[in-house]
């Protein structure tokens, strides 16, 4: 059996990924060379945006937070400039850090992800259009992939409401006998950053492929594509999906590994259907430049990334 959910825009760390590719985004609309690693904390009247610029753009933080939650809140800032001895390794094209990546891709759904998630995730945004608030929705799924256990849990939304919605939902897609949870610990109306707190990266198995499937551990919200956490785990979905489409297999794993300043990755390798191959790490596209330059990764886009996962939702990198 496997399980997976999904957390709305309005999610309390998902705000904070919001905030904090809004201001990458702001950076590369100005300065495409921008090197960012921002990142948010959100909760109970005050939001804190901390980390580091190097750019040539001006950015008022504390206007991005606005557009992206209103005037509520107090906003702190604590920004400083890359760290010399991080930035001379990636100057030279080196990545932005030590790291392991992974790529997935399957032929359960259209976009190419465990059909969990698929399912968690088109549930919420249904359930979004109507209740656009802080809200989860989570599916469980048993050895025929048939659907079996549904949660969702929204703001401002009653029961019985939530419950329709479900039901009407679950008529387009096959199950056989299923429990149904809509608020199960009651309505509830705080929600957001008035109910709990925030912090940039915290929903990685949202923003991966679900807790079936290992990942490298990287955050991606907040930081510029030197940092191969993002890049490097893009450049490897988009290996997984090549491989998938090229191999017609069930599913793909890409892997790659990185060292600090170095150009191309250490390990390589896909594991097609289970069988595992070596994949070329002397490529330019496995290095950051030749990755930021083949997925196109240097303009603003980020903001809209983070907010319903980085992956099967007909980016770049998933093509």
């Amino acid at each position: 059996m496997k399980t997976a959910e999904c957390v709305s825009p309005r999610h309390p760390d998902k705000i904070c990924d919001i905030i904090s590719d809004a201001v990458l985004d702001e950076c590369l609309r100005q300065d495409k060379n921008s090197r960012v690693a921002i990142e948010t904390m959100g909760g109970h009247g005050i939001i804190t945006v901390t980390g580091e610029l190097t750019t040539e753009a001006y950015v008022d933080v504390r206007e991005i937070v606005r557009e992206v939650v209103g005037d509520k809140y107090g906003v702190q800032t604590n920004i400083v400039k890359q760290s010399p001895e991080i930035a001379q390794g990636v100057d030279t094209g080196g990545a932005g850090d030590q790291g392991i990546m992974v790529g997935y891709a399957c032929n359960e759904n259209a976009s190419m992800i465990p059909q969990e998630l698929f399912l968690a995730r088109d549930l919420c945004k249904a359930i979004y259009k109507k209740f656009p608030y802080d809200g989860k929705t989570q599916i469980t799924l048993n050895e025929k992939n048939e659907i079996v256990a549904v949660v969702a849990s929204f703001q401002n939304s009653k029961k019985s409401e939530l419950e329709s919605l479900v039901k009407n939902w679950l008529a387009k897609k096959k199950h056989n006998g299923i429990e149904i949870f809509c608020n199960p610990a009651g309505d509830w109306n705080q929600g957001g950053f008035e109910a709990d707190t925030g912090v940039t990266g915290r929903k990685l198995a949202c923003d991966n492929y679900g807790p079936q499937i290992p990942i490298g551990g990287g955050a991606y919200s907040g930081k510029d594509s030197t940092k191969v956490d993002r890049s490097g785990a893009y450049i490897a979905r988009k290996l997984a999906v090549e491989a998938l489409k090229k191999y017609k297999a069930k599913e793909v794993i890409a892997k790659v590994a990185y060292a600090i300043g170095e150009k191309y990755p250490v390990m390589a390798t896909l594991l097609i259907d289970g069988k595992e191959t070596k994949i070329n790490q002397k490529q330019i596209r496995l290095t950051p430049k030749g990755i930021i330059s083949e997925l196109n990764l240097n303009k603003p886009q980020f903001k809209e990334v983070a907010q319903w996962g980085s992956f099967g939702n007909g980016f770049e990198w998933d093509k």
